[in-house]
């Protein structure tokens, strides 16, 4: 099988199965793996002096061994099974509207269900968060996690291969370890943190554009080149501003982290403010034709390679 091929079905197999959390019982997720060795690094290297210099080292060793494993999988005799399997695995498309629609199933039950559900794919403070802004904070999250689990893997598996998917994958989760700006982290966690987002710049501008696509709008495409520069991040505003014009609402705005509020923009501030679990119904959607878009660009792909 080929890359392309390898990449159709592993689209199909993780809408259709997800991630089977009876199988990661029994073994460790490749993503767990991933963690220990940040973990690792984390704790032999983030003390003392030097502490930049040392994460940029940790950073650059382990996108190194997330390369050399994913080249030694893909030279394996097997047809590409292994790798079939594996990219299955790292894709997070199912996963992702599992986690959102819990969200929705949250708020139908009760305030507090909906904030619980929302504080396990967001890193804000979701205590005292009003129906309106769990169901901004799970759209928002929906947008982003768009780009970070589905296209973002995607590109650097049509890129490089299976050792651009363990580069990715690696890169993501440590900056999602240690990418953070506290005490422990600023530091050690800036290279991880800046490659994270060097990996996400061309993803996260195709993420964006593939929605704004699969609804026919240049007006969603005009507002997400005019307010996606108004995210705090060089990214995850590129997908948050196609979802807020599809949607019509207002996203990003002012949030709580570790009980200080920060005063963000809000994207699309024209759009309606005051959002309801329905909008986070309609954000589902809008990732499931945006993935049906994906797949029949790759079905092209595959069929007629001449084409591309």
């Amino acid at each position: 099988m080929n890359t392309i091929q390898i990449l159709l079905i592993a689209l199909i197999l993780d809408y259709l199965i997800g991630d089977p959390i009876k199988v990661w019982s029994k073994i460790p997720h490749p993503a767990v793996i991933m963690g220990k060795l940040i973990s690792l690094f984390d704790n032999n290297f983030n003390f003392g002096s030097a502490l930049k210099f040392k994460g940029i080292f940790a950073i650059f060793s382990l996108s190194i061994m997330a390369c050399l494993i994913g080249q030694f999988i893909h030279l394996l005799p097997d047809y590409g099974l292994i790798e079939l399997l594996i990219t299955t695995i790292l894709l997070a498309h199912n996963s992702l509207v599992k986690h959102v629609k819990d969200v929705l199933i949250g708020l139908n039950n009760s305030l507090n269900e909906g904030r619980n559900a929302v504080a396990c794919i967001v890193g804000r403070q979701t205590k005292d968060l009003d129906e309106s802004n769990v169901s901004r904070a799970a759209v928002e999250s929906a947008a982003e996690n768009f780009s970070d689990a589905v296209i973002a893997p995607i590109f650097w598996y049509l890129l490089l291969g299976l050792p651009g998917l363990f580069l990715y994958k690696m890169t993501n989760t440590a900056d999602s370890m240690i990418g953070y700006k506290s005490e422990k982290y600023l530091l050690f966690g800036f290279g991880a943190a800046k490659f994270d987002d060097l990996m996400n710049w061309i993803p996260s501008r195709i993420c964006g554009t593939l929605m704004c696509a699969a609804y026919l709008s240049k007006s969603n495409f005009l507002i997400m080149l005019k307010d996606a520069k108004l995210h705090a991040s060089p990214n995850a505003g590129w997908p948050e501003a196609a979802m807020a014009s599809i949607l019509n609402v207002a996203l990003a705005g002012p949030r709580s982290y570790h009980g200080k509020l920060t005063h963000y923009e809000f994207i699309n501030s024209s759009g309606r403010h005051d959002m309801d679990k329905t909008d986070i119904n309609d954000a589902l959607k809008v990732l499931n034709r945006s993935w049906l878009i994906l797949i029949i660009i790759v079905s092209i792909a595959n069929f007629y390679p001449l084409i591309f």
